[in-house]
């Protein structure tokens, strides 16, 4: 089984990655540095999704896009938020672009994106984060239920915070651990559902606050 990881120099990339590698995957990461993983069975390109095409890396079964940034709203500079647009969303689009035609060839494969809770919020905190996410959601969604009966899965993981450089808010409710998150990606990676939500707590209350956020 080979698998290409989107994002994966750290945070949950990294960690999905070694975790699949100890389970006997292939895998190919992609990411903006070097990766310090070192293992016989894995290989690594270097690529921006803001900036760079999205190399060609041969066929997989199991693609995960993990590749994300955001940086709170600066007035002065709206470059940041239409960069986490350009990673966040089309970044995932064109690397699906790059890898479903070969597994609709073969009937098989799996496409896996790494969005977020925030999909339902409007925030003036970091408005290009939260829209990216949201628009990623219904991508996936919309591609899942499109490419089901083909035989390949689409799942968008909505996860809520998680214990990494990501996690920039001064508040993190029901935060956590980079291990609980791959676990969470493992479980869907063997059962591919449409979407998962978690933790189920956090997605509760991003569904109330979604209701006030919208005032």
């Amino acid at each position: 089984m080979r698998a290409l990881v989107v994002g994966n120099t750290d945070g949950i990339g990294l960690a999905l990655t070694r975790r699949l590698l100890s389970q006997g995957w292939s895998v190919v990461g992609i990411s903006r540095r070097a990766s310090a993983v070192e293992h016989a069975s894995y290989e690594h390109v270097v690529a921006d999704m803001g900036t760079d095409a999205v190399p060609a890396v041969g066929e997989v079964d199991l693609c995960v896009y993990a590749a994300g940034i955001g940086e709170p709203l600066d007035l002065a500079d709206l470059s940041q938020q239409t960069a986490a647009l350009r990673v966040n969303l089309l970044g995932a689009a064109l690397v699906a672009e790059r890898v479903l035609p070969g597994m609709l060839a073969r009937g098989s494969g799996h496409f896996v994106g790494l969005s977020s809770l925030s999909d339902i919020l409007v925030t003036p905190a970091a408005p290009g984060y939260a829209a990216s996410k949201a628009g990623l959601t219904s991508y996936l969604l919309s591609l899942g239920k499109a490419l089901r009966p083909h035989g390949v899965a689409v799942t968008a993981v909505r996860f809520g915070f998680v214990d990494t450089k990501m996690a920039k808010a001064p508040v993190t409710p029901f935060k956590i651990s980079v291990e609980e998150a791959v676990d969470v990606l493992m479980r869907a990676v063997a059962k591919r559902p449409l979407v998962v939500s978690y933790p189920r707590r956090m997605a509760a209350a991003a569904r109330l606050l979604s209701g006030f956020s919208r005032r």
